[in-house]
């Protein structure tokens, strides 16, 4: 055993320890949909300047959606109901009395210049307040309001005895205003040198600027920091509030009450049936494929699976359906790395078979890293954005995403690796070739290797045909339209009281039986039964009641209201904004460490997949919601995925051999990396069938909406990024010299960077 592999086995062994520690000791955040949660009814009040209507309504919605991000509460809900209502639910939360608070705040916050109060009368623009230590003092105008402050965060240091803090950074002319403030206070002495920030008409801290701030020149940097008698609770309340900004309107809170998860018991066990019974195939498919290799990879996917796991609960993430969809997904993709890195071993086995079966499994995984790295970085780049730029369930997605692939790269890379060299690296195990499942080229690579079709000389009818299957689907956007879900449409939400207590599986199964198979039915408080669901008409209403009188006996309507889209337009702009960003960070990327011939058919390859399966649902005449949207995002990063391993192996033939032509070049790539691309579709599509047979209601249109997303994926990284890439190159080759107009592939160059200075 080499020594790089007892470094791989140590570090394996202590992430697994580590995994099994948390997924052992951290109990699991479940979403609305799995467990239910606390539900705040919030009404919106009027003011002498403003007027609660639907617009300040969903304005106040958007700010307090900014609030519970802020307070850690992934998943949650927000809606608004009425015209001046919002229902707030807020799955796995700890303490709902806390999380009421800070969400009904106004939260005007406000620095002004201070002195001490010697009992005279306050000037013109000036008034008494109590410091926090009930001092009276003196505020002068506001110099800053919250409309200059861009973010806050809570924090802590153990040598600092000032406890916890809130970091403020600010906007627009904020900073500005900030410096101009503490400037004039760092000139004064005594209590003129405090500032007071005031939150809600109170005096929450007022700091004094420190000695050596200089004078007339005061805090520079954009950034500041809130001191104060905190409490962890209270600093991060704090932060949430200041992050959120101020509400348009007041909000009063109606009721709080306790809501039953969105998913009955016989869905979610259907879905986890589904989900063993497709893992379980996805194993015995790469076990038959790979024989021992595909054996040990196995193993290496359980690990994954608990390391996902384990990094989920440790960070605190809130587990929706979808998101243990899309979990269960990932560990069948997973495989992914392992699978390239067996390829290109039986490739090399087949190259140089006198070097031994373990040499050729070192070398595979030498050689399967570039392709492995470019395809997770392009994935991370997207995740990180979707983080940082979008709030809500795409943020969340973006999480569980991030945590997916860090999590293969190291069961594959490391784990799996070290399993693998150490097992098959046995004489008594290398000898036997057809058992480690690397010793022949395998069917679906010879067949190929025997035809050698040109796949590039028809790239013209490739592109025709993608461009064919791409505008039918998208016609049926034109024809039919995208019939939108509650989330991006709003609704009507009902809520009936029943005579005698109802099983919520009945409820839902008689709701579905009156032609509402995707109307969100969930219990509220003791005996109360709510039904969410799209337009919905007096009749179409009646037939809900009518239908609830089977296992509810005597029903009574307590709650008719209409409601606004749960994705509201702040989120959905930001959900745009975030995967244009993330599009445009994959395209450069692919283009510095390829060409961006390349890097185009990629990104065109991927919007022609998104369009294919938009357009599908849009004849279907099934509902684009939350979920649909998961699938998207997840088909994004399997479609680009697809098309970097195709490139990367393009690029490693053409520089093998600059003078052959590129169109040639590329369709020996196609062909080359197609047993990859197969295998890898199929161990997705064993767990994506079984969900959408298997999974129930719930699961069934995402799970479907994948399984086309990766049909056409697989489809179009060989027959239209490829083919787009090559006419790219074709026409940019035109203008550069070379054999054919063709140029060899740069090498990498070393990467410089340019470090800044020492920050003030």
């Amino acid at each position: 055993m080499t020594r790089a592999n007892i470094v791989r086995g140590l570090l394996a062994v202590a992430v697994l320890a580590l995994s099994v520690l948390f997924a052992l000791t951290e109990p699991a955040k479940l979403g609305l949909d799995l467990r239910g949660g606390t539900q705040i009814v919030l009404e919106t009040q009027d003011t002498p300047r403003a007027k609660a209507d639907a617009a300040s309504t969903d304005r106040a919605r958007e700010v307090l959606e900014r609030r519970v991000n802020a307070l850690g509460v992934a998943e949650s809900s927000l809606t608004r109901s009425g015209e001046r209502r919002i229902i707030v639910e807020l799955p796995d939360v700890q303490d709902p009395a806390r999380a009421a608070e800070t969400l009904g705040r106004t939260a005007q916050l406000t620095a002004h210049p201070l002195r001490a109060h010697d009992g005279g009368a306050p000037r013109a623009g000036e008034r008494v307040l109590p410091d926090e230590q009930g001092r009276p003092v003196l505020l002068g105008p506001a110099a800053l309001t919250g409309d200059g402050i861009g973010s806050a965060d809570a924090g802590s240091d153990p040598q600092d005895l000032a406890g916890w803090y809130v970091t403020v950074k600010f906007r627009g002319d904020g900073g500005r205003a900030w410096e101009r403030l503490t400037a004039r206070a760092a000139c004064a002495s005594g209590d003129e040198r405090r500032i007071a920030f005031v939150l809600d008409d109170q005096v929450i801290s007022s700091p004094q600027v420190a000695e050596d701030v200089p004078c007339r020149v005061g805090i520079t940097g954009g950034s500041t920091r809130i001191t104060g008698d905190f409490t962890a609770a209270r600093a991060r309340d704090l932060a949430a509030l200041i992050q959120g900004g101020s509400l348009p309107v007041p909000v009063k809170i109606i009721e709080q009450r306790v809501v039953g998860p969105t998913l009955g018991a016989e869905a979610i066990e259907a879905s986890w049936r589904a989900a063993v019974i497709g893992v379980a195939l996805t194993g015995l498919f790469i076990v038959a494929v790979y024989r021992l290799a595909g054996l040990l990879a196995t193993v290496a996917l359980a690990c994954y699976a608990l390391i996902s796991y384990a990094a989920l609960v440790m960070l605190g993430a809130t587990l929706t359906l979808p998101g243990l969809a899309g979990f269960v997904l990932a560990v069948g993709m997973a495989i992914d790395a392992n699978v390239l890195a067996f390829e290109r071993a039986r490739e090399e086995y087949r190259a140089r078979p006198r070097r031994g079966v373990r040499a050729a499994l070192v070398t595979g995984f030498d050689r399967a890293w570039s392709a492995i790295a470019d395809s997770n970085v392009t994935t991370l780049l997207a995740a990180a954005l979707l983080f940082f730029l979008a709030s809500g369930p795409v943020r969340g997605f973006g999480v569980t995403l991030t945590i997916g692939v860090i999590a293969s790269m190291i069961s594959a890379m490391v784990l799996g690796r070290a399993l693998t060299e150490t097992v098959i690296g046995r004489r008594a195990v290398a000898r036997r070739l057809a058992a480690t499942g690397l010793g022949g080229p395998g069917r679906l690579r010879a067949w190929l290797d025997r035809r050698d079709p040109d796949l590039m000389r028809h790239r013209r009818l490739w592109l025709a045909i993608s461009a064919l299957v791409a505008v039918t689907a998208v016609s049926g956007i034109a024809v039919r339209g995208l019939d939108l879900g509650v989330e991006f449409t709003g609704g009507r939400l009902v809520e009936y009281s029943t005579s005698r207590p109802v099983d919520i599986d009945d409820a839902r199964a008689a709701v579905s039986s009156a032609g509402f198979p995707r109307a969100v039915v969930q219990t509220s408080g003791t005996a109360e039964i709510t039904v969410r669901t799209q337009e919905l008409t007096n009749a179409e209403e009646r037939r809900i009641h009518d239908a609830l009188s089977g296992p509810g006996g005597t029903v009574t309507k307590q709650r008719d209201e209409l409601i606004g889209p749960t994705l509201g337009a702040d989120l959905r702009r930001q959900a745009v904004i975030a995967l244009a960003v993330a599009l445009a960070a994959q395209l450069a990327y692919l283009a510095i460490r390829f060409r961006w011939t390349y890097a185009a058919g990629a990104v065109l390859a991927m919007l022609h997949d998104i369009a294919i399966v938009t357009g599908v649902f849009a004849w279907l005449g099934k509902p684009i919601d939350g979920i649909i949207l998961a699938a998207l995002l997840t088909i994004i990063g399997y479609s680009v995925n697809d098309s970097v391993v195709v490139f990367d192996r393009v690029r490693e033939l053409r520089r093998a051999d600059p003078a052959a032509p590129f169109a040639r070049i590329a369709g020996r790539g196609a062909l080359q990396t197609a047993p990859r691309t197969v295998n890898t579709g199929m161990g997705a599509l064993f767990i994506l069938t079984a969900l959408a047979v298997l999974g129930g209601d719930s699961l069934t249109d995402f799970a479907v909406a994948l399984l086309i997303g990766i049909v056409v994926g697989t489809y179009s990284s060989v027959f239209t990024a490829t083919p787009l890439a090559v006419v790219l190159q074709n026409r940019a080759s035109r203008h550069r010299p070379g054999p054919g107009g063709d140029v060899p592939e740069p090498a990498p160059r070393a990467s410089t960077r340019l470090a800044g200075g020492p920050s003030r």
